[in-house]
């Protein structure tokens, strides 16, 4: 029997097409089997470990640990939520639970009071920071850890909560009745004037209706307070709800105009985020602050005015996380945070880090060869480039605190002082007026003496490891009189360096001892006066020439 030509073709393209399916459902039926497999090992794994391990195990938590440690695999931002963490995970996207409203930590073993958030329950109750939570609801805190303690502190609103407090300075321990309150953080702990016409906005993240937030102070600021430009404080703001961040961008640009896109797996998932409202300002010179803390979110409203010109940027690169991620239900009241995309901002560079593994110390995106990056323009046609986070177009360094004043804040020693300077001083100037005198400086000098106060410079402690390294080699015995003599020179001097950095130090107490008497905001206010970063961007909005300058087109934009 023969056949055309065109038959044979058509029985060749039918032939593919089933040779395609099959092994298409070859691979899906292979995948499947991979999966069923590998459960069926985990779970006779687990069987065998819980019948024959030496010591008895928690499966809850044998569970939990292989669970992290699987997703920790991935990337840094797929994480199990378990029912018992449910509450802080909403917590953390609304910014909203029922609780006393303070925040605490563990120091020197004892629970404390870190800092009561003004004007709810743990502050109006009368709570200090600084008193040590000696039980609560009857139960002691000695053996608890920070979440427990804190778990017990949480509860249905408008229900009361009896704790027992040991304060600086007395012998007997108070017991307080807090009736708890549904706690809403404010995400703009503090907006004013900077000077005559230029306006600042701290926004702290991005839960629920921030916008809404921001939004009413950019108002008042223009139209009662007369600002005429404009700082937006994004630092250590760690991001959270994506379309709050689409929502914020579109105070400052046009309707329409896109802001973000996403693209992952699921196609029918990916999509572009336009402005959806007509905007409150698009003409006012803005800076937008941000640091290595300035993560996802934050990112994307930085990233954004960046790729649109609308503002300039000061500060450091961000931190460079530009996944999405997407929470889906799991048994028994678990969640799963899953990324499911990556964030694409207008000039088309992705702000995640190329690399999850090569960071820096507090995670934020590392160094990227050159080789790995790509360039992009912005709406005016500066170049831009991807790697990793959103690079300043004005960089101010970052500042590095001094091996002293780092152990002063992890001794908590300057928390400690600012603790005994508030039991004994009733009041203080405004924040804005506060200062460390040389008189305060001097009677914390005398407390940090006797506090036994102990350190390592950072040169003592590079020191320390070459005469290890000369122990293992042998060369330690035949040099011992040279490192002796090396070691007394070069070690420090307390008196000396309290003295060289007294000005990293005073600032550090400066915010410490104000947020005692004025809380978050005090705080914030009285560090505005020496902020770096502030005092550059007042500087360049101050100049319409050189606000303009930073929108040349063809200028490089680049991290460091």
């Amino acid at each position: 029997m023969k056949f055309s030509r065109t038959k044979k073709a058509g029985i060749v393209i039918v032939g593919i097409c089933v040779f395609a399916i099959s092994f298409f459902s070859f691979k899906q039926d292979d995948k499947n089997f991979q999966i069923a497999k590998n459960l069926d090992i985990y779970y006779t794994l687990f069987r065998e470990l819980n019948l024959f391990y030496v010591d008895e195990v928690d499966p809850t938590k044998l569970v939990k640990t292989s669970i992290d440690k699987m997703l920790e695999s991935l990337d840094p931002y797929t994480n199990f939520i378990p029912e018992d963490d449910v509450e802080d995970f909403r917590f953390m996207t609304t910014g909203e639970y029922a609780g006393i409203g303070a925040l605490i930590s563990k120091q020197h073993g004892k629970i404390i009071i870190a800092e009561p958030y003004e004007g709810f329950p743990a502050q109006k109750s009368g709570l200090r920071a600084g008193d040590v939570l000696l039980e609560v609801a009857g139960k002691s805190t000695e053996k608890l850890s920070t979440e427990d303690v804190s778990a017990l502190l949480k509860g249905p609103a408008n229900k009361p909560v009896t704790v027992k407090v040991l304060r600086y300075g007395q012998k007997k321990p108070m017991e307080i009745e807090i009736v708890r309150e549904k706690i809403q953080i404010d995400p703009v702990p503090y907006y004013g004037m900077l000077d005559k016409e230029t306006g600042y906005i701290r926004l702290s993240n991005f839960t629920e209706n921030c916008t809404e937030r921001v939004k009413m102070a950019l108002i008042e600021l223009k139209e009662k307070q007369g600002a005429k430009t404009l700082v937006l404080d994004l630092r250590s703001n760690p991001g959270g709800l994506l379309m709050e961040a689409v929502r914020m961008a579109n105070l400052f640009v046009p309707k329409g105009q896109e802001i973000v896109s996403t693209r992952g797996k699921v196609k029918q998932w990916d999509k572009v985020y336009t402005a959806t409202e007509n905007p409150v300002d698009t003409l006012m010179p803005i800076a937008v602050l941000v640091n290595r803390g300035s993560a996802s979110a934050s990112e994307i409203v930085a990233g954004a005015i960046q790729d649109l010109d609308r503002g300039m940027i000061i500060g450091t690169r961000t931190f460079g996380k530009g996944l999405v991620q997407t929470t889906r239900d799991l048994s028994y009241n678990a969640k799963l945070k899953i990324t499911t995309a990556k964030y694409y901002i207008p000039s088309g560079r992705c702000i995640q880090a190329l690399d999850y593994t090569h960071r820096n110390e507090d995670g934020s995106v590392g160094i990227i060869p050159d080789s790995l990056i790509s360039k992009f323009k912005t709406k005016k046609g500066r170049i831009v480039f991807d790697g990793g986070g959103v690079a300043p177009d004005l960089a101010v360094e970052d500042e590095t605190l001094s091996n002293l004043t780092t152990s002063l804040v992890s001794g908590s020693v300057i928390f400690d002082y600012a603790t005994y300077f508030n039991s004994k001083t009733e009041k203080i100037p405004a924040a804005e007026e506060f200062e460390v005198t040389p008189e305060i400086y001097a009677d914390f000098v005398k407390y940090v003496k006797e506090q036994d106060f102990k350190y390592e410079s950072k040169t003592e402690e590079e020191l320390d490891n070459l005469l290890e390294v000369a122990k293992r080699e042998k060369y330690y015995d035949i040099s011992k009189e040279e490192f002796d003599k090396l070691k007394s020179k070069l070690g420090h001097n307390l008196d000396q360096d309290l003295e060289h950095f007294k000005k990293e130090v005073s600032e550090l107490l400066t915010d410490e001892i104000v947020s005692r008497y004025y809380y978050q905001k005090g705080a914030i206010k009285a560090a505005l006066k020496e902020d770096m970063d502030i005092k550059k961007a007042v500087e360049i909005l101050h100049k319409p020439d050189g606000y303009a300058s930073i929108f040349d087109a063809g200028r490089v934009i680049k991290a460091n």
